[in-house]
């Protein structure tokens, strides 16, 4: 399905062709009948001699309506750009012309109407003028139709042309994420809320799930039509009526964006490369406030020079462009500027959703360029490097690549070890991927972090996972990933709850090793009721914790590893036999005081071998 829009002055024939062409009259509102003006967007469509249905997007052609024009041609595939031969080329004629150029539409056809009311010669010179137009525009060499909506003189012509036109057409792409910006909302009486829009990136279906960015609503498709035939199933590059379930007319304004729930967000401020018209009224200086058009939305906007403090008539530049109200955007998309009066240029959004930068900085202009201009793979790495970790999903997105297509240059990138994926390989969206420049900082932090543990702690094993966790600079979800990759690749070392790098290795002074072997005899002589005066250091208990020779029950209470092993197995037994035990028989089976029972039972409790039941214990 291709879309065809129109183009051109008002009262250049434009809606009379569309309904000679198609039988329909895309003049829809009874003011725009009173007046015999076009005012805001009508729609109709044909079949084609190949059997190829088209729809037709007739915009206003008045001055005053630029903006309803703005709105309909942002996803035409072919213009129809109409030239009444009695007037030839007008301001609108133009303006329009140069607003097709600004959005890139690279295919078109010229219609000269109202043919019955010029000679040849006056017809060979509106022919030239508007062939001359042409030049240097992405609709230079368009085929250009004579025609009469009144007499019939050259539609099956044009109409052969268009279709020769679409048959070089490429499809609009499925990338899997469905976007209808909405050019109407109303009511039907028994059905409820409509919206209509041209479908691009992907498909819509009856009972699906679906959500109005800008209005963050949620509804249900309870309908799909297309040239007022109901189908199951809409596909990209359809003009598409949806009925909605959920949500009320109201709540639905043109401008917004309905799409499948969780991915598209708006956006305030968005980066671009932005080209001057040639015949601009005046030069674009540094934070001035312009009339912002993307899709079929509208906004004021403050347009902030990257490169230059005034980007003259047919120059081009970077920018960055802060909206009043907030626009659904993706990579690629186009967008045109206008003073108050007339168009001042357009260009393509390169980062939607946009971070102040500093002006003049040349690392923000070389990455912009890279955004633009690199290959699927430069762009997916550029993006990875500007806004670090992201799940396969939320990259391919924000680059507007599809699924398939950013997971074929990343698995080519992951093999060469330009970007790394943790938490899994690229055939899970939960893999998480980074560059490996950014790996490699992950890599020294942790080894930094548990460098610096060491030079403090040097007679600490290790340092608690969770601390390492926080120094790397990465989420919490990221980091967890990260620190299994460090230790599957031996950057560190884990053992149950503590890392360390593995050149680390606690080393004790003679006098420290005799001072803890001395402690642990101590302990020995009194197993059950262990002395608790004069503990070493906390440092050097930890470590005979970890060694496996003594048990930390409490602050005050330590048993070396034998007494506390004896005791538990013979709770244990006691507990299988009984089902119960209290801590005054505890206390009386080992012959010890209640101080050193209850440290014990409460210990047994945190392990989870014992559960208190008032002043009883039993098995878990």
């Amino acid at each position: 399905m291709f879309v065809i829009g129109t183009a051109g002055h008002v009262d250049h024939g434009k809606s009379t062709l569309v309904k000679a062409l198609t039988g329909i009259d895309p003049d829809r509102l009874r003011e725009e009948k009173e007046r015999g003006m076009t005012i805001d967007l009508g729609f109709a469509w044909m079949s084609l001699p190949s059997g190829r249905e088209v729809s037709i997007v007739d915009v206003p052609g008045h001055e005053r309506f630029i903006k309803n024009m703005l709105a309909g041609v942002g996803g035409i595939d072919l213009a129809l750009l109409v030239v009444a031969a009695d007037e030839a080329v007008m301001p609108q004629t133009r303006e329009h012309l140069a607003i097709l150029d600004l959005l890139q539409v690279k295919r078109g056809v010229v219609a000269i109407t109202k043919r019955d009311l010029v000679d040849q010669d006056w017809l060979e010179l509106v022919t030239a003028e508007v062939e001359e137009l042409l030049q240097g525009t992405t609709l230079a060499g368009s085929p250009l139709c004579a025609v009469s909506a009144h007499t019939g003189q050259g539609l099956p012509e044009l109409i052969a042309t268009l279709d020769d036109m679409l048959n070089v057409a490429e499809p609009r792409p499925d990338k899997g994420r469905p976007r209808l910006p909405v050019d109407r909302s109303f009511v039907i009486s028994g059905f409820g809320t409509v919206v209509t829009g041209t479908l691009t990136d992907g498909t819509l279906e009856v009972g699906q799930e679906v959500e109005l960015v800008l209005a963050q609503k949620r509804a249900r498709i309870r309908g799909l039509q297309s040239h007022r035939k109901s189908e199951e199933k809409a596909l990209p590059g359809t003009r598409t009526a949806v009925n909605l379930a959920g949500v009320s007319h109201e709540e639905v304004q043109r401008g917004d964006v309905l799409t499948t729930p969780g991915w598209l967000h708006p956006t305030d401020a968005l980066d671009g490369h932005l080209r001057m018209v040639a015949d601009a009224p005046h030069p674009l200086k540094h934070n001035t406030t312009v009339s912002f058009y993307t899709g079929t939305s509208e906004t004021l906007a403050k347009v902030r020079l990257l490169d230059r403090d005034t980007l003259l008539p047919g120059e081009s530049g970077w920018v960055q462009i802060r909206v009043e109200s907030p626009v659904a955007v993706v990579k690629g998309d186009f967008f045109i500027i206008r003073s108050s009066e007339t168009t001042l240029g357009g260009g393509n959004v390169v980062e939607p959703h946009a971070k102040r930068h500093r002006r003049l900085h040349p690392a923000t202009l070389e990455h912009l360029e890279k955004l633009q201009k690199g290959t699927g793979g430069e762009v997916l790495l550029e993006g990875l490097e500007a806004h670090g970790p992201q799940h396969l999903r939320d990259l391919a997105q924000q680059v507007n690549l599809s699924l398939a297509e950013a997971r074929d240059h990343l698995q080519a990138m992951v093999e060469t070890g330009e970007i790394m994926a943790l938490g899994g390989d690229l055939a899970s969206e939960d893999a998480v991927l980074l560059p490996a420049s950014l790996w490699a900082k992950v890599a020294e932090r942790a080894r930094a972090a548990l460098q610096e543990y060491h030079r403090r702690y040097p007679l600490r094993r290790g340092a608690p996972r969770e601390e390492v966790r926080g120094r790397l600079g990465l989420s919490d979800q990221v980091s967890a990933l990260a620190l299994q990759r460090l230790i599957r690749e031996g950057v560190v070392i884990e053992e149950e709850t503590l890392l360390w790098v593995p050149e680390h290795h606690v080393s004790l002074s003679p006098a420290q090793r005799q001072a803890l072997d001395g402690y642990v005899k101590l302990l020995g002589s009194e197993p059950f009721s262990p002395p608790t005066a004069e503990p070493p250091e906390p440092d050097l208990l930890q470590l005979l914790v970890e060694e496996g020779k003594v048990v930390k029950v409490s602050d005050s209470v330590v048993f070396t590893s034998e007494a506390y092993q004896q005791m538990v197995d013979k709770i244990v037994e006691h507990l299988k036999g009984e089902g119960k035990i209290t801590v005054a028989q505890v206390r009386d089976m080992f012959k010890t005081s209640r101080k050193y029972a209850l440290a014990l039972m409460e210990h047994m409790d945190q392990r989870r071998v014992t559960r208190r039941m008032g002043d009883e214990r039993v098995l878990r």
